[in-house]
């Protein structure tokens, strides 16, 4: 499991807030550090150093995977992301079919076409998408993505439209199926699932902020979070039965 983390973090943050280390009872898990604080993610709006510069995390990518297959027997390999560093996997899906088994999007969507630098659509993998409707940065609802009005990063789709998104390109042609858990802050998930397709999921926080559900630690200025939710036990599900259907 590739591990992209958001804006201004590295890979320890992100490892700190994300509660994935749970994931690693089964797996490898990768914390990546990005080039001062960013990815490259290829929206074109973006005007960090890392997209202004043209810094190869793409290829950066491969070689941890290239790396990691040198010195251990490894398997399938997933990449998760964060807000910025969940544009990052938007990226991988798109750019690199190769590479990815699966994908994980945290509190980022589909950037629209004008403002994204990839051609083509997505790879044809399982895809898993948290997202809370009052997201300060990332728009639930979709439209520009900022940090607090400043810096901004150009539109992107709504969340489940990005969720519809992949799921179109997966080639599921059933509707989805939506099932509602009450709760401090209640949690929607939609589900598309089709027989011999890679599924799509989305997990609707309502109230939730820009953040990772789960045990971690965020700064409150991002916005509520839920600790029923968890977003580690929900990719290792997902994931598990996604491979074994």
């Amino acid at each position: 499991m590739l591990v992209f983390h958001g804006s201004n973090q590295n890979g320890a943050k992100m490892r700190a807030a994300s509660g994935f280390d749970a994931l690693a009872a089964d797996a490898f898990v990768a914390y990546l550090d990005g080039y001062r604080g960013h990815w490259n993610d290829a929206r074109k709006s973006a005007v960090f150093a890392a997209r202004k510069e043209d810094v190869d995390d793409v290829g950066f990518a491969e070689a941890v995977v290239e790396d990691a297959r040198a010195q251990h027997d490894i398997g399938p390999v997933h990449a998760a992301g964060y807000s910025n560093g969940g544009q990052m996997v938007i990226r991988l899906i798109h750019q690199t079919p190769h590479l990815l088994t699966g994908a994980v999007v945290l509190s980022a969507t589909q950037p629209l076409p004008e403002n994204f630098a990839i051609e083509g659509g997505p790879a044809v993998l399982p895809v898993l998408l948290f997202h809370g409707t009052r997201d300060p940065l990332v728009p639930y609802l979709g439209g520009p993505a900022s940090l607090w009005g400043f810096r901004p990063r150009g539109d992107g789709m709504s969340a489940p439209d990005t969720a519809e998104y992949y799921a179109r390109h997966n080639g599921i042609t059933t509707e989805p199926t939506v099932t509602r858990t009450e709760g401090r802050l209640p949690v929607v998930r939609t589900d598309y699932r089709q027989a011999g397709k890679p599924p799509v999921t989305l997990f609707t926080v309502e109230g939730g902020g820009h953040v990772i559900p789960g045990p971690g630690r965020m700064p409150l200025i991002l916005g509520r979070t839920t600790r029923e939710l968890v977003a580690a036990d929900e990719i290792s599900r997902f994931f598990d039965l996604a491979h074994t259907s």
